[in-house]
């Protein structure tokens, strides 16, 4: 009896111990470990893709998410005879309600590039639909722009709106209006050559082929755009640039050159289609010579709306690196000359200069510094990213070695610059922090939402008010400081507070770049998704044996 009850009180000891613990463990309810809080910028990247909700023309959907906007440019080339329904959507490039078709195809490009380096990043944040969303607004509207369904067209629209020089009709320039209340003619321009345009809108019908490869239809329709586009582009009889001798777009983004969009396109449309005819034009002897490709000098270094070799560049050394061309020439001299841009783009270098506060001057001191800054530390950023994904621990700058991490924290010195960590402790994108612009040049957004439609001249009242904006235009990276760091929140002064399409483009490739959600890395082979093997594929395995 004795063993008994010691069998039982070891059964009942060991039930206490170990199975009513586990029961316990079992029946609790279970919370899941929350996820890490986002870092300061996804913070700031979740606002700067809100901008291009901000900019939107055409009949806007209803999650829009943008209260105080609404449909405007309904009108837009209804005049047209050739474009069923006129060139209704797209982007207003900046604080003037017109539409630059040249910097809005350079944004969807970027904006697309982001997104195939970093869609686990996206994915990660929430923002993989949204920012898909975004790309296509632009790229549905620039399909339209051009006879897309044609193997060979003579014309593209280059610009809806805008203002002639000096002209006091009621224009984009003249009127102080929200893009709603618009009631003044809008001019189309028509372009019949445009290498530097129809380069730049090949580059993003091609990239965003691959973003949407998913869905099958539209990634053909846009590869088949960005082949037409890109004809347009190579026409010997069509070379001169869409904005030379037109005073519409001249005074405001004038095209300087054509080869970089041509090499740009190229790259863009062999990475979309595999077809080596491009990368043949991309890596041109007679291209590389006449774009500068190998002079290298301030200019040439600095990305923009207006300059593309400093990409293209880039992406052609990303062949290089991986998956691997490794001792093609050419790309060995876009590798070297890459290189030689991120040495320029360090301050021990001294090749731009820089203010006090640690901006660096890439347009030489000129206005609205930030939008060449956040394309440069894309670049720089992006570059590191591909030096880790390689196992490249760093260049050389002549006899410097320079490491990845270096190059990292060129980018995050500019970011951290802009996003308040300057002399004036103040934040150069709208709605991000305690402490930013107030008073944006930028039309819906300083003019309220009250029911009352306010003339050409009318909205001046606004334009001139020294309150801030009553709409809050959350995301825009706004033109800047000067070179001494200094900063005048003055609606009337766009060289300091006008945000742009292209500049904010820039500021969302960085920003997910740096973002610590989904990981620090790129995605190796997405970008490299119509281009067929290097290598022969390894043969299948034979069928089992049966005897």
């Amino acid at each position: 009896m004795e063993v008994v009850k010691r069998i039982l009180g070891s059964i009942l000891i060991a039930f206490l111990v170990i199975a009513l613990p586990i029961i316990i463990a079992k029946s609790w309810p279970k919370h899941k470990t929350p996820p890490p809080s986002p870092d300061n910028y996804t913070l700031a990247l979740y606002k700067s893709l809100l901008f291009f909700n901000v900019q939107k023309s055409g009949r806007l959907p209803e999650n829009n998410g943008i209260p105080w906007r609404g449909n405007s440019g309904l009108n837009d080339g209804s005049n047209l005879t050739d474009v069923k329904g006129g060139l209704v959507g797209g982007y207003y490039e900046c604080g003037e309600n017109t539409k630059y078709h040249f910097p809005m195809a350079f944004a969807m490009t970027m904006l697309s590039w982001s997104v195939i380096e970093y869609p686990h990043k996206y994915h990660a944040i929430n923002e993989y639909d949204h920012v898909h969303n975004l790309i296509k607004w632009g790229t549905d509207y620039l399909l339209k722009t051009f006879k897309n369904t044609a193997t060979k067209i003579d014309k593209v629209y280059s610009q809806v709106g805008g203002a002639l020089n000096n002209s006091n009709t009621p224009n984009d320039y003249t009127c102080w209006e929200r893009p709603e209340d618009m009631d003044y003619p809008r001019p189309v321009q028509t372009a019949y050559a445009g290498p530097d345009l129809a380069g730049e809108m090949a580059a993003a019908f091609a990239v965003a082929a691959i973003v949407f490869q998913d869905d099958d239809a539209y990634s053909k329709k846009l590869i088949k755009g960005a082949q037409t586009i890109f004809s347009f582009a190579r026409d010997g009889g069509k070379r001169t640039r869409h904005s030379s001798g037109n005073p519409w777009i001249a005074p405001y983004y004038n095209s300087t050159d054509y080869y970089d969009e041509c090499m740009w396109g190229a790259t863009w449309l062999y990475c979309a289609t595999g077809n080596t005819t491009y990368s043949s034009l991309a890596t041109n002897p007679g291209i590389q010579r006449n774009a500068r490709a190998f002079r290298m000098n301030a200019n040439t270094s600095v990305m923009s709306w207006n300059n593309k070799l400093p990409g293209a560049m880039l992406l052609l050394t990303r062949f290089r690196m991986f998956p691997g061309y490794p001792y093609e020439t050419t790309l060995m001299q876009y590798h070297n000359i890459t290189c030689l841009n991120m040495c320029s783009y360090l301050k021990q270098f001294q090749v731009f200069n820089w203010t006090h506060g640690g901006l660096i001057q890439l347009n030489q001191g000129g206005p609205q510094p930030l939008q060449y800054v956040v394309n440069a530390a894309f670049l720089a950023n992006l570059f590191a990213d591909y030096m880790n994904a390689s196992d490249v621990p760093g260049f050389n700058c002549g006899p410097y070695y320079v490491s990845a991490p270096t190059l990292r924290n060129f980018t995050l010195s500019q970011i951290d610059y802009i996003l308040g960590k300057n002399p004036l402790d103040l934040g150069y994108i709208v709605g991000y922090g305690s402490k930013y612009p107030k008073r944006v040049h930028h039309r819906a957004a300083s003019i309220p939402k009250n029911g009352v439609r306010y003339s050409c001249t009318g909205g001046n009242r606004w334009r001139d008010s020294t309150q801030p904006n009553p709409n809050t235009i959350e995301g825009a990276v706004v033109g800047g400081p000067d070179r001494t760091d200094h900063f005048k929140d003055n609606r009337k002064l766009p060289a300091y507070t006008e945000p742009t399409m292209a500049g904010n483009a820039g500021l969302v490739a960085v920003l997910v770049s740096l973002s610590s959600s989904g990981g620090y890395s790129v995605d190796r082979n997405y970008i490299f998704s119509g281009v067929p093997p290097l290598y022969p594929q390894s043969p299948p395995p034979p069928p089992p044996w049966k005897p």
